[in-house]
């Protein structure tokens, strides 16, 4: 079963406004949801626990990025909610 990845025009710009190199690296990482959104075993994937929220995920993209995201399973798309440097996502989320 494969995934929709969907981002949004934000996003997008945001990624747009990496290095080249960061750039396809997080394309790359991002693209990897498709075959499997959900947590795994040793993954760099985590669940958020927000209480009264849809669950919210998020994977860390080679020790720099992190990417927020949602899985709409009876749908199969996973909804890219932000993206950015690893220090800038723990200031505005915090640590978890």
């Amino acid at each position: 079963m494969m995934f929709r990845i969907l981002i949004n025009r934000k996003v997008r710009e945001s990624i747009q406004n990496f290095r080249p190199k960061s750039r396809r690296i997080v394309m790359e990482k991002l693209k990897t949801l498709q075959e499997d959104p959900f947590l795994g075993g040793g993954s760099d994937k985590e669940r958020l626990y927000v209480q009264g929220q849809e669950d919210t995920y998020r994977l860390h993209i080679s020790h720099t990025f992190m990417a927020f995201y949602r899985i709409h399973e009876a749908e199969q798309e996973v909804h890219v909610l932000a993206v950015m440097p690893i220090e800038q996502a723990h200031k505005r989320y915090g640590r978890f």
